[in-house]
């Protein structure tokens, strides 16, 4: 309902259009002059993302520069942002695990949860667990594949994309779930699919998109999916929920964060230039060809998303074992 101010306010509009004509539409230019978004990845999914909304984040900086920043899985990246200005010209563009599971899996970190303010989150992705020609034909569903390792123990191995990242770590806790010893093997980005082509690996637990095309073909077979329902674009894949596994459901959200000290407005305007971007049909298509889902949650949600999520993995890092790294 609108209060007696905004009723003054509205009627002199109207007087001030009736005596001068057409009020000319005011366009606000943007707070901030040049943008960077930083990802902590070379070419791939995030850069991929990160410049699809760049594309459609004008409101928000007159000119946007996407820079990826490789090197300690990410964290070279953050560890930027924390060190940039707090007037909203550095941003990054990461998994939300930097916060939510590192602090758990390495022993020194260079950053602080609290030296980051989440604005928002983008997309979100599932995990596939997926076996190769190393697998008899026969082992078409997630039981099957665990009886299989349980009797091949020198084979039942698995490729993911590096030592304690959350796919490493649902593989170890899907070993000890179901009381078989899962071999580990680490791999540099999504490589590990192809050595589960050649028959390396048994298996390999790596986001969806990296194998969908070779399932769809038939040439690998998907058993299980980690997210808490179907994946859209695996519709006949069990969740490993359904397979009998309620702990080992799990997403990977890709957001923004800024500095902890940029002025809310800045982060407001940077959130609102975020949701109108995820709300055009080129983003939504971009994003579907990606396999990747738009998933996008308020400020308040996002931060009690990434609190939920940091005790959540305390619990698995320490239910597995995992040792955590320098």
């Amino acid at each position: 309902m609108g209060t007696r101010r905004d009723f003054l306010i509205a009627s002199a509009a109207g007087v001030a259009f009736s005596v001068a004509g057409p009020v000319p539409q005011i366009i606000a230019e943007p707070r901030v002059k040049t943008a960077h978004i930083l990802t902590g990845f070379t070419a791939g999914l995030p850069d991929s993302v990160a410049r699809l909304l760049a594309e459609q984040m004008k409101t928000y900086a007159t000119s946007i520069v996407v820079e990826p920043r490789p090197g300690a899985s990410g964290r070279v990246a953050v560890e930027a942002v924390k060190a940039a200005p707090p007037d909203g010209s550095v941003v990054l563009f990461a998994p939300t695990g930097f916060l939510t599971l590192f602090p758990h899996t390495h022993k020194k970190l260079r950053y602080e949860p609290q030296d980051f303010a989440p604005v928002s989150t983008v997309a979100s992705f599932a995990a596939a667990l997926t076996v190769g020609p190393r697998v008899p034909e026969e082992a078409r569903t997630l039981a099957d594949f665990v009886s299989w390792c349980r009797v091949n123990a020198k084979d039942a191995t698995y490729g993911t994309p590096g030592v304690g990242t959350s796919m490493h770590l649902i593989g170890a806790a899907l070993g000890r779930g179901a009381g078989f010893e899962f071999l580990h093997v680490p791999y540099q980005g999504r490589t590990a699919i192809q050595d589960l082509l050649k028959g390396e690996i048994a298996s390999a637990i790596m986001p969806i998109d990296s194998s969908l095309g070779l399932v769809q073909a038939g040439e690998l077979r998907a058993l299980a999916t980690t997210g808490p329902a179907r994946s859209r674009f695996l519709p006949d894949v069990p969740t490993m929920v359904e397979a009998g596994y309620p702990l080992l459901k799990d997403v990977t959200w890709f957001g923004f964060f800024v500095p902890a000290k940029t002025p809310p407005d800045i982060i407001e305007g940077l959130n609102g230039a975020i949701q109108a971007a995820l709300r055009t049909s080129v983003i939504e298509r971009s994003l579907a060809k990606l396999s990747v889902e738009i998933d996008s949650i308020s400020m308040d949600n996002f931060a009690q998303l990434l609190a939920s999520e940091s005790a959540r993995w305390k619990g698995i890092v320490q239910a597995t074992g995992f040792s955590p790294n320098d």
